[in-house]
């Protein structure tokens, strides 16, 4: 049976951190849920990934940090982050819902 689900429901009741939820995974490409509660990327820290990733904030406020520019999301905004791409999560509201669609560069 098909049950929908909704990306606003609370997952992981009194969890800490941030959640990762996969929601599809197929060769070549992953799509997954983050829910955040304020969390930033560490200090020093960057990710550098192989593949692009598509990312949606679907609800909340975050800033996203990148080796020469940050950029501020809203509710609806979304960004094509290139392979390699160094960023982090600079800030980030604790309401935060992402997507996250991870493919081959």
């Amino acid at each position: 049976m098909l049950t929908p689900r909704n990306i606003f429901e609370p997952v992981a009741p009194g969890a800490a951190g941030e959640i990762f939820i996969p929601l599809l995974e197929r060769a070549g490409f992953r799509l997954e849920q983050i829910v955040s509660h304020g969390q930033a990327s560490r200090p020093g820290f960057w990710y550098d990934q192989d593949g692009d990733e598509w990312v949606l904030l679907a609800r909340g406020e975050a800033v996203l940090e990148f080796e020469h520019e940050c950029i501020e999301l809203k509710d609806g905004d979304h960004l094509l982050i290139p392979a390699h791409a160094k960023h982090r999560v600079k800030s980030c509201s604790q309401d935060a819902v992402w997507l996250a669609l991870h493919v081959p560069a």
